[in-house]
């Protein structure tokens, strides 16, 4: 725990809200205390002022989840702020009751810049809430209800060199959405399918395999344009427990000529 740290970050959070920022309605003389008073944080954190003041003072204990969440509400923190108050406090970060499947406005903006890039934007539970209109002619994005590990498991994607590591990185990823989101009913259901439908899956669920997101090249037999040799590279978006993945082919290469071509269609 990062004492010094965490009551610099408080202050600092403290004294840039004013009361009306929190719904707080100010009456008399001109306030001296600059930003919110810590009587006032306190009690829009649901702790005691004296527990609030010592973290303040960097004399506090550790503070639980629960306290630190009180803090972030109290604060209007941003997720990104949030998350960097868990780490001063010397606790992971815990994650909200479901898998976030909203698309943060800069990264939909960042697939629209790519424009001989198939990149995609998948949530916790591996399906596909943003992509690129090139990602949509290659991989058949339609109707926005694509999740890559149906298509896997349940026979609905391309033949791939790579379905045997895909299928582990699927579920590596599922196991730790499962963890996370225990109580998300869409995230249940996904599982309660894959695990009545797929005898592969199964097989994989079991191994409770470790996957970290990283590069990888893989062959797919599309049914329309053949033989494709793809380099796939994952971006992280942390705060909302997402992945960006940009597809792309080797420049030069008969698989990059064929997007490029799909690319001048798509636009």
């Amino acid at each position: 725990m990062a004492r010094q740290e965490l009551a610099r970050f408080l202050r600092d959070r403290r004294t840039a809200l004013r009361p009306h920022d929190v719904g707080l309605t100010v009456t008399g003389a001109d306030r001296r205390t600059p930003g919110l008073r810590r009587e006032e944080v306190a009690d829009l954190a649901h702790m005691s002022v004296d527990y609030y003041t010592r973290l303040e003072q960097a004399r506090g204990p550790r503070p639980s989840a629960r306290i630190l969440d009180g803090l972030a509400q109290a604060l209007l923190l941003t997720p990104a702020e949030r998350s960097h108050l868990f780490r001063l406090a010397g606790s992971s970060t815990p994650p909200g009751a479901s898998a976030v499947r909203r698309v943060r406005p800069h990264v939909a903006r960042m697939l629209e810049r790519l424009p001989e890039t198939a990149a995609i934007v998948t949530d916790a539970s591996y399906g596909v809430v943003a992509w690129s209109p090139l990602a949509e002619v290659l991989l058949g994005l339609r109707d926005g209800t694509t999740n890559l590990a149906r298509r896997h498991f349940l026979g609905q994607g391309y033949e791939s060199s790579s379905a045997e590591e895909f299928g582990r990185v699927v579920v590596a990823r599922l196991s730790r959405a499962a963890d996370r989101y225990p109580h998300d009913p869409q995230l249940r259901a996904l599982l309660d399918e894959l695990h009545a439908g797929s005898e592969e899956f199964r097989r994989i669920w079991q191994t409770r395999p470790v996957h970290a997101p990283g590069h990888r090249t893989k062959t797919i037999q599309h049914p329309e344009f053949g033989e494709l040799r793809l380099n796939c590279d994952v971006l992280l978006v942390p705060e909302d427990d997402q992945e960006v993945v940009l597809i792309t082919a080797d420049a030069g290469s008969p698989s990059a000529r064929t997007l490029s071509r799909l690319a001048r269609q798509a636009v």
